[in-house]
C-alpha cells in the first residue's frame, strides 16, 4: 500500500512541474511561429491547466482503465467549480473583466447536458464523441472571433501571463522535458491509484472521480489562490471554465471517438447533474456583479465538501 501511495505522490509532482513546462514551452512556440502573445495567452489560460488530466486520460485509456479516465475527466469540473474557484474566492474576491467567460460557461452548461443525453442509453458512441470534438472547434472558434472586443487591460493581462522567452531551441527543450514529465507522471498515477482506490472500497470511475481529480487539481488550486490575492480573477475563472470544457469536450469527446464509452446509470443520474449544477449556481454569480466574492466562494466550496460526503455516504 505505502508503494502505491508513493507511486501516486510522485506521479502527481511529476505532472504538476510537466504541466508548467509544456504551458511555458507552448507559450514561446506559437509566438515563435507567429501567434501574438494575446491568442498564445488566451489559449493557454482556457486550456493549458488540462494537460496534465489529458496524460493521466490518454494513460488510462490506453491501459483500459477507461472508467478512471472518465471519472476523473467529469470529477475535475466539479473540483474546478466548487474547490480551486471556490477557496481561490475565499481567499480574495475574483474580479472577472473578460467579456468572453460568460458565454463559456453557458457552453459548459450545455456540453454536460449534452453527455447527459448521449449517456442516457448507457454509452456515447463513437459518433457522439466525434460532435463533441467538433464542439471543442467551433467553441475555439467562437473564442477567437471574441476575443479582439476585449479591453485593453484584459489584453494587457493576458498578454503578460503569455511572456516567456522565444527561443526556438529553448522551447523544443522545455516540450521535450515537459514529455517526459506528463508521461513518467500519469504512468504512475494510473498505476498507483487503483490500488489505493481499491483498498478504500472505490470502483475505477470513484477513483478516478475522488483522489484523482482532487489530487491532481492541488497545484491548480494553489496557483488560483495565489492568483487571486494578486487580483488576476480573469485568470483563476479562465482556468477554470476552459479548463472544465477542455475535459468535456476534447477528454470525453476523444474517448468516445477513440473507443465507444461505457456510462454508468449511477453516473449519468449523479454526478454529471452535479457538475451541471456547479455551474447553474456560478452562472448568477458572473452575471451579477461580475465578481465571484468571498460568501459565494465559501457556497462553492462547502457545496464541494458536500458532495464529497454524499459520495462516501453512498460508498457505505
Amino acid at each position: 500500500m505505502m508503494e502505491a501511495w508513493g507511486y501516486f505522490a510522485l506521479g502527481l509532482v511529476l505532472l504538476a512541474l510537466g504541466g508548467d513546462s509544456i504551458v511555458k514551452g507552448a507559450s514561446g512556440l506559437a509566438q515563435r511561429f507567429g501567434a501574438s502573445p494575446f491568442v498564445a495567452g488566451l489559449l493557454l489560460i482556457a486550456f493549458g491547466t488540462s494537460l496534465p488530466e489529458l496524460a493521466v486520460n490518454a494513460r488510462a485509456v490506453w491501459v483500459g482503465a477507461q472508467d478512471l479516465a472518465l471519472g476523473n475527466a467529469v470529477g475535475s469540473n466539479i473540483v474546478n467549480l466548487g474547490l480551486t474557484l471556490g477557496l481561490a474566492a475565499l481567499v480574495a474576491p475574483v474580479l472577472i473583466r473578460m467579456r468572453v467567460l460568460s458565454p463559456l460557461l453557458v457552453l459548459l452548461a450545455v456540453a454536460t447536458l449534452a453527455l447527459i443525453v448521449f449517456g442516457l442509453d448507457g454509452v456515447i458512441s463513437r459518433v457522439e464523441g466525434c460532435v463533441l470534438l467538433l464542439g471543442f472547434v467551433a467553441m475555439l472558434g467562437f473564442l477567437l472571433a471574441r476575443a479582439p472586443r476585449e479591453s485593453p487591460d484584459v489584453r494587457a493581462e493576458v498578454e503578460a501571463y503569455a511572456g516567456t522567452r522565444v527561443v526556438l531551441w529553448m522551447n523544443l527543450l522545455r516540450f521535450g522535458v515537459a514529455a517526459a514529465l506528463l508521461y513518467f507522471g500519469a504512468r504512475y498515477v494510473v498505476q498507483g491509484a487503483p490500488v489505493i482506490g481499491a483498498h478504500w472500497g472505490l470502483s475505477p470511475l470513484l477513483t478516478g472521480l475522488l483522489p484523482v481529480a482532487i489530487g491532481s487539481a492541488l497545484p491548480e488550486v494553489a496557483a488560483a489562490v495565489m492568483a487571486a490575492r494578486r487580483g488576476q480573477g480573469d485568470m483563476v475563472a479562465g482556468h477554470v471554465i476552459g479548463s472544465s470544457l477542455f475535459n468535456l469536450l476534447v477528454v470525453v469527446g476523444g474517448m468516445a471517438a477513440f473507443r465507444p464509452l461505457a456510462l454508468p446509470e449511477s453516473f449519468v443520474r449523479l454526478e454529471l447533474p452535479a457538475a451541471i449544477a456547479f455551474v447553474l449556481v456560478l452562472y448568477p454569480m458572473l452575471r451579477g456583479d461580475l465578481k465571484v466574492s468571498r460568501v459565494e466562494g465559501g457556497i462553492l466550496a462547502a457545496a464541494f465538501v458536500g458532495w464529497v460526503a454524499l459520495e462516501v455516504a453512498l460508498l457505505a
